[in-house]
């Protein structure tokens, strides 16, 4: 994408500079991280002085995860372009809508970010008497004996990488160059809504490795000794849709100029 600056009757086109992009892609990721993982850890299961359940469970959860992606790609997405998750970028970069040498510059930036939103809520968890980020899991991703629902690690391959290729095709879709102008974010947004829906149980649902690094390093061995996993099988999935998503929609010609997914 490019932003556009009128003067005098005529268009002048500016590229953000690679700060910018850089700045605009590590904010959506700690918002991201900070927000979707805070929802899980402060407010996921909250006991009222009668024992009552007043969290936001599940649904808030998901809700959480898909609201910091639908804000956050209309705050800064004309920047960078809004991936704030290494597979996105990967995913991306596969289908052409964004160029290699960018890859290793997001991917740094995105896992940075949600390393300090890790931090920045380990820190504010902390702050009540009795918490543990090891005992609580910290919102971190499993399998086998560390998988909410105790699914397999066969399972837990299969779902994060079907979730992650739709979200790729939403994300391809969205930002087509035939598809309905600025509404992209809404549906992603939505998008990542129901991954959560159907992952939370099986994984805790990563689809994003940035995502499931920044809360690992502080869930104690055990989650990052199964963190592979949540970055080997959402690339793969990621892939998977940047290799078909053409083929199997007959998209033709360049990379769209409009819309979250792409970098000018």
């Amino acid at each position: 994408m490019t932003v556009g600056f009128q003067l005098n009757k005529e268009a002048v086109v500016e590229s953000p500079s690679p700060a910018a992009r850089i700045g605009a892609e590590f904010l959506g990721t700690f918002w991201l991280v900070f927000g979707g993982c805070g929802a899980a850890v402060l407010a996921g299961v909250v006991l009222n002085p009668d024992k009552v359940s007043v969290g936001i469970g599940y649904l808030g959860v998901a809700l959480a995860f898909g609201l910091t992606v639908l804000t956050m790609a209309y705050a800064v997405g004309h920047v960078s372009g809004g991936h704030f998750n290494p597979a996105v970028t990967i995913g991306l970069a596969v289908a052409k809508r964004i160029e290699w040498k960018w890859v290793p510059t997001y991917i740094v930036t995105q896992i940075v970010a949600g390393t300090a939103a890790g931090a920045i809520l380990l820190a504010v968890a902390s702050g009540k008497d009795g918490f543990s980020a090891v005992d609580s899991g910290f919102a971190s991703n499993g399998y086998g004996d560390r998988s909410p629902g105790g699914y397999s690690l066969l399972a837990c391959a299969i779902v994060e990488i079907v979730l992650t290729a739709f979200f790729l095709y939403v994300i391809l879709g969205a930002t087509d160059d035939r598809a309905p102008k600025g509404f992209a974010p809404i549906a992603i947004g939505l998008a990542l809504t129901l991954i959560h829906l159907v992952g939370i149980p099986v994984t805790n649902t990563s689809v994003n490795p940035a995502r499931s690094l920044g809360v690992a390093w502080f869930a104690g061995g055990s989650a990052l000794g199964q963190v592979w996993l949540f970055i080997v099988a959402p690339i793969v999935g990621a892939a998977i849709a940047g290799i078909t998503y053409a083929a199997i929609t007959g998209a033709r010609g360049p990379k769209v100029d409009e819309g979250v997914a792409n970098n000018p």
